[in-house]
């Protein structure tokens, strides 16, 4: 591959000379494996021209034994190689060999080395004339040198040719050999149109972008930063949760940076054979430098740069910990890597050793959150392009939907969508398509075959319907949206609701949360008189809410402003005493119970709700937030996400106040609206 780098000579004398063409490593198989078939074959061919299927050595003076004993049919001597075939008579064969004529087949027979000749052949003379040996004769050809060499060294060379195909293999393939093992596996981009994709096709994550834009920006014009004795920086750290877009930031930049840039996984430093993961970091770098400036991408780099043990009989791994150190020293030694940027990823940057997070290696640290209310319509926008959608559907309504979804969850939703609508014989993708794939994602397959009885199919109605009865009479819990006994996935019904995406949460809110998912349990002991295991999912939450709060977030009487959280790998005791233990375990129950009996007295307060919500889930299966307010009424709380709705209607931001991608998109979105209701008007 050529050197695009403008700082670097073009008239290089070595990329001027002629290159010469690469041996094919497949025909030194074919040869291997043809060398192989004549051994065997020409071996195999010798047996069956002698018509024998068993043959054993024997020394000399052991062959003049048997003649003497009669137990030689025939003689064939090959002076050549120096070497004699003792054929042994068929009644004789037990007692030469052990084994019976149907044993071995017929005509077995013993290889025999001798010494002199003229003392063979005086022996073999009186053996005919006393009638010890029917006949002996004398076979004048001999292997040439092609075939000893061939019987001498096929072995070897079938060792070589396993230990080459194995190691081959392991190393990369065929062509790649044992010999490249150490090699770097990173893919080089050189040119801006050879990844696809640019900053326009990241939406959302404003901060994030404006931070590798920048990287961008050190990279094509330095002179900018330097001038003011600044310093470009050596890395940066993308930090987020799985599917917000971290390796596709990375993609943008290679697509808008227009210098070199490569790109691997962690995972390819890590192998079986000491030494290859810091052999293939060193060759990675070697290679950036000679092209820099460029950039060297890192996905997953967790799988090589997590923290070092102190303990190296507790989980310690020196192969990967002498490529970290590898990494280490590339990216901040004694030799510097002047115009070479490091670009990782991780979702895990709480395992990662703290040297390798310090200034100097990883200079920023990029957080790629979970994308919020605009950011997820921006989103959506860029992935509804390529559908055939409602003029009429609500890009906001399918952004309140999906809280808490990254973007590539959201990929998945108008995907999913596609393909129902699809399964349905339909034109377009509807609202309802929308709302199906969300429900698909978070719920599970819909499995209205699964078989229940009236008993169980009432029992699930009064736990669900506990659960929207407390919630709707919680202040701070989070909004309904629909209730379903319509079993999905391993859940026999759910009650769906819409998260608040606060930003900090009182105590007073995560307790109303603990009263919502206690509501099942509560119903089904009030009204049905028994408890089922339907409720195991609501506890388990419930017991780590509670705990979260009294041992991490310091919301306990007898334990207050106390954190006892350890983010540590390897944790080998609490950081707390027992008797700090027994009393984060009484005030979990003590909180548990509480919440317990106030949702068993919303219950009892609007027993006669409950069961009209629980009849109608019984009829109908699927029941709305409509359907609710119109047992229980209006809600006298506006949520979190009605409120910044209402901020935003109040102080609506102007289009061309927006960037650009999101103008793009709107504009695209808007023309696709007015072309479906002209073809409608037509």
């Amino acid at each position: 591959m050529n050197n695009t780098n403008p700082n670097k000579p073009t008239n290089n004398s070595d990329d001027q000379q002629p290159k010469m063409p690469r041996f094919n490593m497949n025909w030194l198989y074919i040869i291997i494996f043809i060398l192989l078939g004549f051994f065997f074959i020409t071996d195999a061919g010798e047996k069956m021209a002698a018509g024998a299927s068993y043959s054993d050595k024997a020394t000399y003076t052991k062959f003049k034994a048997l003649v003497d004993s009669g137990y030689a049919s025939n003689v064939v001597v090959n002076k050549g190689e120096g070497k004699l075939r003792m054929y042994v008579n068929a009644k004789d064969v037990y007692e030469v060999f052990g084994k019976h004529t149907s044993e071995i087949g017929e005509k077995p027979y013993l290889n025999v080395v001798y010494g002199s000749p003229d003392e063979l052949e005086a022996f073999l003379n009186q053996a005919w004339t006393e009638g010890k040996i029917p006949e002996y004769n004398y076979d004048e050809k001999s292997n040439g040198l092609f075939e000893r060499l061939l019987y001498t060294f096929g072995p070897i060379l079938l060792l070589v040719f396993l230990w080459m195909f194995i190691f081959g293999r392991m190393g990369g393939g065929m062509g790649s050999g044992v010999f490249n093992v150490g090699k770097s596996k990173a893919k080089l981009y050189e040119k801006a149109n050879e990844v696809g994709v640019t900053f326009k096709d990241v939406a959302g994550q404003a901060g994030a972008k404006q931070e590798v834009q920048e990287i961008v920006e050190f990279l094509k014009n330095p002179q900018r930063y330097t001038d003011l004795g600044g310093k470009i920086p050596k890395g940066a750290l993308l930090v987020g949760p799985p599917g917000t877009g971290k390796t596709l930031l990375a993609k943008a930049v290679a697509g808008e940076a227009g210098v070199p840039f490569f790109s691997m996984s962690g995972s390819d430093f890590v192998e079986m054979f000491v030494g290859v993961g810091a052999s293939r970091v060193r060759d990675v770098f070697a290679q950036a430098k000679q092209k820099a400036p460029c950039i060297i991408f890192i996905d997953e780099i967790d799988a090589v740069g997590r923290a070092r043990s102190k303990n190296p009989a507790m989980g310690g791994n020196d192969e990967r910990e002498n490529t970290l150190n590898a990494l280490l020293t590339e990216m901040d030694g004694f030799g510097t890597n002047s115009g070479v940027i490091v670009l990782a990823a991780t979702n895990r940057v709480d395992m990662l050793d703290s040297a390798l997070l310090r200034a100097g290696r990883f200079d920023r640290e990029i957080h790629v959150d979970l994308p919020d209310l605009p950011e997820r319509k921006e989103i959506f926008l860029v992935h509804l392009k390529p559908l055939k959608y409602d003029h009429d559907l609500d890009v906001d309504f399918l952004a309140r939907q999906t809280p808490g979804f990254s973007g590539a969850d959201i990929a998945n939703v108008c995907n999913e969508a596609a393909l129902i609508a699809a399964r349905h014989n339909a034109g377009t993708v509807s609202r309802q398509d929308f709302l199906d794939a969300v429900d698909r994602i978070i719920g599970g397959l819909e499995k209205k075959t699964k078989v229940m009885t009236q008993g169980e199919k009432r029992a699930i109605a009064l736990h669900e319907a506990g659960h929207a009865t407390v919630s709707w009479f919680c202040e701070h819990a989070n909004p309904l949206v629909k209730v379903s006994i319509v079993p999905r996935g391993q859940a026999l019904g759910a009650a769906w609701y819409l998260p608040e995406e606060r930003q900090i949460t009182t105590k007073e809110q995560m307790l109303d949360e603990m009263c919502s998912l206690l509501g099942g349990r509560a119903a089904e002991e009030l009204f049905t008189g028994h408890i089922s295991t339907g409720a195991m999912n609501d506890l388990e939450r419930a017991t780590k809410s509670a705990f979260g709060m009294i041992a991490y977030a310091g919301m306990s009487d007898r334990l207050p402003n106390i954190c006892y959280y350890n983010n540590q790998e390897y944790q080998f005791q609490r950081p707390y005493s027992e008797t700090t233990a027994k009393v984060i375990d009484d005030e979990v129950l003590k909180m548990i119970n509480e919440q317990y009996d106030r949702a068993k007295q919303l219950l009892l307060d609007h027993k006669e709700g409950h069961n009209e919500l629980a009849e109608l889930l019984i009829s109908r299966e699927v029941i709305y937030a409509e359907d609710v307010e119109r047992i229980f009424g209006k809600r006298p709380w506006i949520s979190r996400t009605q409120e910044i709705i209402a901020a935003n209607e109040a102080e609506e931001p102007r289009l061309e106040d927006m960037p650009e991608e999101v103008r793009q998109a709107q504009a695209e979105y808007e023309n696709k609206e007015s072309e479906t209701e002209n073809n409608e008007q037509q």
